[in-house]
């Protein structure tokens, strides 16, 4: 102990105190920023490229080990590929929707590197070569040579990070944790245990070559049991279905069969075009705050007036409306519906059905008012009830009668009566697929008993239209409009004639006043 007391004293007066004690071997160690570059690793037996899809980084984003880098798509399978490194994004060198060969740079990552330099003899070894370590200072009878200090390793506290298993530089054996042994499945038996929720590692080896796992390693694990707490229904099991079913047609969609099947004795004429119900649009809000009161409910009835219009006489009440026919708010297709009407008046050739007679020549007839089929879909299938005489009926008793059809119409069994879909049916039919989807425009089919033309009504959409505004356009409201006639009977002229007729009437709605709607 003396002599370590002594030696102490020595390096206390000595300027190389400080070096001596913190450096008890011959390297030193320092930290710099190092780019690494990330390749494209091989993710799966015999892929040579895939391109990338999704990046989940951007430049100068900090990431660690582990977290998610980038989605690449090969022609089997999607893998998600995750950083090797801590550091920072660099560079992105693929896009998104490029394609990456196999051992070609992904990105850039700056890391920081610890790095082992030399160090001068002169600078970093104690004044006297015989000085022990300092962990050494209790056992002065072993010394340390120069020349074992040169071979010093790293002291052994320093903790080596684990590699990723995409760095280049990953080798199993010597860098993967003692318990784990690398994970060989192509990319669509790992999607397949991705599917059902089972971890690929506790699968190791597989029964394929070099302990590769195959599909039927994933599939015996299922089938044993493993716990329900780590698996996921299938797609096959998340409707319950697991075979072929079948299911014969209902009454109802086995009359649109055959309904279909005539439909291609009658030659069709297709005719398309818009409508602008901007005007039809402004006006809306005026004739729902006048709904007559019998096609209110009871809950949305006017106040009483304070001096009743009927103290000298009361008429005779309206006819009694269903609960199932009063609203609240009027929509489009009333409107629709009663211009349509009013212009087949106009056109008898839209009020004309046809009779086939077996010994002469067919004929048209031509009926005193307009009758429209509505195209209802319902939980029992696709039927078309009449609006019988259209013409005759206000705006407010069309939008009554159409509540009420869609109320019959959702019943099971189907409410629907002869009195609603007469024999005779209609000379024209609608349908208003606008109401379900998006679209446009429509290839509407005219079958046999359907009249002599269909029209399909598209969704209502807000456009820039450019010709007007004096050329700088103008905000409209345009709805598409595709219309089916039997060309039998009905020319393309015609029917374009016919349009542009209701297109009167349904972009100029004050014409209806002087009719009294």
């Amino acid at each position: 102990m003396l002599l370590v007391s002594r030696r102490l004293q020595q390096h206390l007066a000595g300027k190389r105190f400080l070096v001596a004690c913190l450096h008890t071997s011959r390297r030193v160690q320092n930290s710099r920023k190092v780019i690494e570059q990330f390749k494209l690793a091989d993710i799966g037996e015999g892929i040579t490229e895939c391109e990338l899809i999704k990046w989940n980084v951007k430049p100068n984003d900090m990431i660690q080990a582990f977290d998610p880098l980038c989605e690449v798509q090969s022609d089997k399978a999607s893998v998600e590929i995750t950083s090797p490194f801590d550091g920072v994004v660099a560079k992105l060198l693929v896009q998104e929707g490029e394609v990456a060969k196999v051992g070609s740079n992904l990105c850039l990552i700056e890391v920081m590197k610890e790095i082992a330099d030399s160090v001068d003899t002169s600078v970093a070894e104690p004044l006297n070569t015989d000085t022990l370590p300092i962990e050494s200072f209790e056992t002065p009878t072993s010394t340390v040579s120069s020349e074992e200090n040169t071979e010093e390793p790293l002291p052994s506290s320093t903790t080596v990070r684990r590699k990723h298993p995409m760095d280049p530089t990953f080798t199993p054996e010597v860098d993967g944790p003692g318990h784990d042994a690398p994970v060989l499945a192509t990319p669509s038996v790992r999607h397949f245990a991705r599917q059902n929720g089972v971890d690929l590692s506790q699968l190791v080896p597989g029964s394929g070559r070099d302990g590769r796992i195959d599909r039927r390693d994933v599939e015996q694990y299922l089938s044993a049991g493993a716990s329900a707490s780590t698996q996921h229904p299938t797609r096959v099991e998340a409707h319950g279905q697991t075979e072929n079913v079948v299911v014969e047609l209902s009454r109802t969609r086995y009359g649109m069969w055959k309904a279909m099947e005539k439909s291609l004795q009658i030659p069709h004429f297709g005719y398309s075009t818009t409508l602008d119900l901007t005007a039809l649009h402004g006006l809306l809000p005026t004739l729902n705050a006048n709904i007559p009161p019998h096609f209110l409910p009871e809950s949305s009835a006017p106040a009483l007036l304070p001096v009743s219009p009927l103290s000298v006489y009361t008429p005779p009440p309206p006819p009694e409306t269903p609960l199932s026919g009063k609203y609240t708010r009027l929509t489009y297709l009333p409107f629709l519906l009663k211009t349509l009407a009013k212009s087949m008046i106009e056109w008898p050739l839209f009020r004309a059905s046809i009779t086939l007679n077996s010994t002469s020549k067919p004929t048209l007839t031509i009926r005193p008012h307009s009758d429209i089929n509505v195209a209802l879909s319902t939980p029992t299938g696709l039927y078309t009830p009449t609006l019988q005489s259209a013409d005759t009926y206000s705006m407010y008793a069309l939008s009554s009668q159409l509540k009420h059809l869609s109320h019959l119409g959702r019943q099971i069994p189907c409410g629907l009566t002869p009195k609603e879909m007469p024999k005779q049916g209609g000379t024209v039919s609608l349908s208003n697929v606008g109401a379900i989807g998006a679209g446009d425009f429509a290839a509407p089919v005219l079958v046999p008993g359907g009249g002599v033309a269909i029209v399909a009504l598209g969704r209502a959409k807000w456009v820039w239209d450019v010709d007007r505004g004096d050329g700088s356009g103008e905000r409209r409201l345009k709805m598409g409009i595709s219309w089916t006639a039997d060309h039998r009977v009905v020319e393309g002229a015609e029917l374009a004639a016919f349009v542009e007729c209701w297109r009167g009437y349904v972009e100029s709605p004050e014409r209806l006043i002087a009719d009294s709607v």
